[in-house]
């Protein structure tokens, strides 16, 4: 996360109320404003559920997904 004035935070938010996400941003609203950069083999865990992770859980299972 980048640094940010308390304006900035006051600002986020009054636009996204995010004190009920884990880590109080939401990554798919305004919070991706929060950040310098973001590092990840799968920007999906950032949001919630592990997709590609779960892909290859499925697949090893033998369990055909799209």
């Amino acid at each position: 996360m980048k640094p940010l004035q308390l304006r900035q935070i006051e600002r986020y938010l009054d636009l996204d109320s995010p004190l009920d996400c884990a880590g109080s941003y939401k990554i798919e609203k305004h919070g991706m404003m929060l950040f310098d950069k973001i590092e990840s083999e799968d920007f999906s865990a950032i949001q919630g559920l592990p997709l590609l992770a779960l892909s290859k859980i499925l697949n090893s299972a033998c369990l055909q997904i799209p």
